[in-house]
Parts: structure tokens; C-alpha cells; sequence
């Protein structure tokens, strides 16, 4: 089998993939995104099926396209978002290879660039994105044995209630993910316990303005780094149902019990974190700092935007918060499955070169590895805070894309230094 050339392989075609794709065709730059599956395959088969995007139309989208048959406030299903990347991929028309698994990249021995191993064939490529964001292998603490009587499922394995055995559901993981599962399984007729960790709580809308607006006018979308000791914080917000802002005491009005982050398992018993009332309130810290900031903005620019004093009236503390559950005895309380939120990490293990750090972090600055001719992509905080959302992974693609076209510049000069002293 003959082995292909191509100037720039991208490994993956979610959204960062489409990203740099747009990036690269725009300068001109010879390029191929291979992809194991289908665009954007992780939204419609690792998520749940009421998943809705957390961020509005009109900002969770590329710049080049809107959603169709969407008002800019309202917020796009899975399915909506994943045909949105097989649109803008057409419309770009970006060389998008599916069904191609990429099984190692190793750098030529005496020769420039990267020997790429893939399930169809091999490729030489100049340089190399790797575009698969940082979803890539679900993450299940070991806490609670396989051996257990109890249904484990990683959030991203979950699809409704339907699938669930009769009896109770601790949703381990209070993130967007976590809530929003929690909320459709106590809809559905069963007894739920969410275990609540720390994260920050912003408010859906504020004074008619949704919070990816305040988040943009208030400079924090731009953010370079996070602030020290919120490194891993998750964000508690959801579009379902319209958009609303997520509240913990009004969950538990509504039947959720809420415990602490969950610790341990001996023997049926689940021991939770003495921390839930401390992760609330910095959660409502967190709101009510964003809405004086978002209050100074306002007075600042002399904006007319209506005042919303009843955004700042917290619920009653729920009896799961004044007297914390510490120990739970699972069959006792009839808890038959734990589904959890507990997130990713990433996997390169099929990039085998000298990119990443003892953890197997990438080493990199904005996308820019320390292996030459190496790109990463989709990142959490890569660039800035909003680097790993939608808007932000079309920045990022942007800089890497011209950090290539400058590689490429000197590659040129050089070549032509050559014809010259030939």
C-alpha cells in the first residue's frame, strides 16, 4: 500500500477539526482531517438524548453560519449541533476522511516531518493538529467495586431514564451534565441523590442578557488562566428547557436529595464529604459576585437594562443541606444505580512523540507543542476560558493555522536559499 503526502494531518473532525480545516483552506495549506468516526460523532453518541446545547444560538456557533430553523435565543439539541459541523464542514468543503482510525504518529528518522499509521493506509505529513478535544476517555473513580450490586454507568453512557433499573440513582458530579441528568430522572418518577461538588454557579440570563453576554462584555471569556486553586472547577449551568439558571435548593424542593462530594464505599454504605453546605455557598458566592459585577457594568456604561432585585433572593436551605447526609446505606435506600458525572481525560496514546509531560499532559502554549511540527487543539483553557466551547476552538484554530503558515514561510526561505546556491 502506497503511502499518501500531505502537508498537514488533522486527527479528528469534531468541532475543533472543522475549526482548523476552515483555518488551513483559507491560507491554502494542503491538508487532510481523518476522523474515526462520523463529524462530530461524540454529540450524537455520547450524550443523552435531551441533551441541549449550554450556551444560545447565537453564541455557541463558528462565525461563518448560523443555526437553521433556530431563534438566536434558543438553544440546539445534540442532533442540531452535530448536523451544524456536517453543514459547515460542506460548506467549507473540508477534506474530511471518516471512518479512518489513526493508530500512531512517530516522528521520520532523517527526514522531516511524521510518519502517520492509520486503519486504511500510511501518510507523511509536514505537521500534525491533534484536534480530538479533551473528551476522549471517560473518567469512573475507583470508589465503588465492579462487583457491587448496583448498576455503574459513566454519564456518557447514559441515554433516559428508561435504561435504568427500578430503585434510586445517585448521580455522582454536579456539573452541567450531572444537574441536568439528576433533574430528568426525578421527572421521571424516581428518588435521586446528587453529590454536589465545588463549581461555580453563574446566573442563566440577568437582566435580560444571557450569561455567555456577560461573561464576553465582562472581559472573562478572554481569561489567560484560571484562578489559583479553581483549576478543575466545573461550571453548573444548562439550556434545557429554555435556559435556566441552575439552583440547588430548588432541586432539592423538588425531590433530589443533595450530599457532599462522595468519598468512599464499604459494604453498601456510601460516605460522603462533610462539604456540601461550604460547595453551595461558594456555588451562590460565585452567582452573586457575577451580578455585581454585572451591575457595576451597567451603572459603568449607563445602560438601560432592567433592574432584577428577585435574582438575588436565595431559596430556604432544603433539610439535605441544614443536616448533611454523611453515610448512605445504598439498598436501604433503595439506590439500584449510580450514574457518573465525573468527566474525561484525555488519551494520546497513539501520538508518539515527545509532547507531553510526566502526567501525559501536553506540553504546549496555545496550541504550539515543544515537538516541532506538533499542534494540539480544543484544550480546556488553551488560549483563554473559552477555549474548549465552540466560539473559542475557532479562535484557537486560527493562531495555529498561522503558526503553521509561519513554519511554512521559513521552510520557503530556506528551499529558495537552496535554488539560489544551486
Amino acid at each position: 500500500m502506497t503511502t499518501q503526502e500531505v502537508e498537514v494531518l488533522v486527527v479528528g473532525a469534531g468541532q475543533a477539526g472543522v475549526a482548523m480545516s476552515e483555518h488551513l483552506g483559507n491560507r491554502g495549506i494542503n491538508h487532510v482531517v481523518l476522523e474515526r468516526h462520523r463529524i462530530a460523532e461524540r454529540w450524537r453518541s455520547m450524550r443523552w438524548d435531551s441533551l441541549v446545547a449550554n450556551g444560545p444560538a447565537w453564541h455557541d456557533r463558528f462565525p461563518g453560519l448560523g443555526f437553521s430553523n433556530l431563534q438566536p435565543g434558543e438553544f440546539a439539541s445534540k442532533e442540531q449541533v452535530a448536523d451544524y459541523f456536517v453543514d459547515y464542514a460542506r460548506k467549507i468543503g473540508a477534506p474530511i476522511r471518516c471512518g479512518v482510525d489513526v493508530t500512531s504518529v512517530r516522528r521520520n528518522a532523517g527526514a522531516p516531518g511524521f510518519r502517520v499509521e492509520t486503519s486504511v493506509g500510511s501518510y507523511n505529513a509536514r505537521y500534525v493538529v491533534a484536534a480530538t478535544g479533551p473528551f476522549q476517555r471517560p473518567v469512573i473513580p475507583a470508589v465503588v467495586p465492579e462487583t457491587a450490586a448496583l448498576l455503574q454507568m459513566h454519564s456518557s453512557s447514559y441515554r433516559n431514564p428508561g435504561q435504568l433499573p427500578e430503585g434510586g440513582v445517585l448521580v455522582v458530579g454536579a456539573g452541567s451534565s450531572g444537574v441536568q441528568i439528576a433533574a430528568e430522572i426525578q421527572r421521571s418518577g424516581r428518588q435521586v441523590f446528587l453529590s454536589v461538588g465545588p463549581h461555580d454557579r453563574p446566573p442563566r440570563s440577568y437582566r435580560g442578557r444571557d450569561f455567555c453576554w456577560w461573561l464576553g462584555v465582562l472581559g472573562m471569556w478572554d481569561a489567560s488562566t484560571p484562578p489559583q486553586g479553581a483549576e478543575h472547577v466545573t461550571i453548573a449551568v444548562s439550556g434545557a428547557d429554555g435556559g435556566h439558571t441552575v439552583d440547588f435548593r430548588e432541586l432539592a424542593a423538588e425531590g433530589i436529595t443533595l450530599v457532599g462530594r462522595t468519598e468512599a464505599y464499604d459494604g453498601g454504605t456510601m460516605r460522603f464529604a462533610g462539604d456540601l453546605r461550604k460547595n453551595i455557598a461558594n456555588g451562590d458566592a460565585h452567582y452573586l459576585q457575577l451580578l455585581n459585577q454585572a451591575d457595576a457594568y451597567v451603572e459603568r456604561n449607563g445602560l438601560d437594562l432592567p433592574e432584577e432585585p428577585e435574582a438575588r433572593v436565595l431559596r430556604p436551605d432544603p433539610e439535605s443541606l441544614k443536616t448533611p447526609i454523611l453515610e448512605l446505606d445504598l439498598e436501604t435506600a433503595g439506590v439500584a444505580s449510580i450514574i457518573w458525572a465525573t468527566g474525561f481525560v484525555q488519551d494520546y496514546s497513539w501520538l508518539q512523540v515527545d509532547a507531553f509531560d510526566p502526567n501525559g499532559r501536553p506540553k504546549q502554549q496555545r496550541g504550539v507543542s515543544t515537538e516541532p511540527g506538533i499542534y494540539f487543539l480544543g484544550l480546556p483553557w488553551q488560549s483563554r476560558r473559552g477555549s474548549s466551547f465552540i466560539w473559542g476552538v475557532w479562535h484557537d484554530a486560527k493562531y495555529v493555522a498561522d503558526q503553521i503558515a509561519i513554519q511554512q514561510g521559513y521552510l520557503a526561505h530556506n528551499e529558495q536559499d537552496a535554488l539560489v546556491g544551486a
